[in-house]
């Protein structure tokens, strides 16, 4: 009985000492987004960022000034969404395509906080290593403008279909099509 008190208090002090370590991650101020250099190595293929085009992801950690760089907006959205993703992530960065001149080479300073784009899913846009993309933009005048002429559509970050982004190419075709878009709410064009 004694050894049954002490697990759930235990079990309940280490449940508010996480959930106040949460909360403190969210009431960090958010650093700004950095630019990539030629030292900057994308999280998942440890290849150089700058040896892909296309648009990027950065994330930052609490207690850490160096990003954790992704050679894919996708690659990005997928850390956000991967089972046991570090809980201390402060904020997530991606290109700002309404801002490039350069699709390419996306120029300084064209950064968006991930969760305040607009992001056109489903077109013949394809990432830096030739797989689908998940194109950001700051303004929802410029995703749907995007979406006009390459295909696909608008949606918030919180409306990306995992399916999307954790799926194979071919999976994504069918997202693509719409055909999976029921589990979340897209954005109508």
């Amino acid at each position: 009985m004694r050894a049954t008190v002490l697990g759930v208090l235990v079990a309940t002090a280490l449940a508010i000492l996480l959930a106040g370590c949460s909360q403190d991650v969210a009431s960090l101020p958010k650093p700004p987004p950095q630019e990539p250099t030629v030292a900057s190595v994308a999280y998942f293929c440890s290849m150089g960022l700058l040896e892909h085009g296309g648009p990027k992801g950065q994330a930052f950690f609490a207690g850490k000034s160096e990003p954790v760089w992704f050679a894919s907006v996708r690659d990005a959205i997928a850390f956000s969404m991967l089972p046991g993703k570090p809980q201390d992530v402060v904020a997530i960065y991606v290109n700002d395509m309404a801002k490039a001149r350069n699709w390419d080479r996306p120029e300084a300073g064209a950064w968006v906080e991930a969760h305040d784009a607009w992001y056109a899913i489903g077109s013949d846009y394809n990432a830096g290593m030739g797989g689908k993309e998940a194109v950001p933009f700051s303004d929802e005048k410029a995703a749907r403008s995007f979406t006009a002429s390459r295909g696909g559509t608008v949606v918030r970050f919180d409306e990306i279909p995992e399916k999307y982004i954790l799926e194979s190419d071919d999976d994504v075709a069918e997202v693509s099509a719409g055909q999976a878009l029921t589990s979340k709410t897209a954005v109508k064009q």
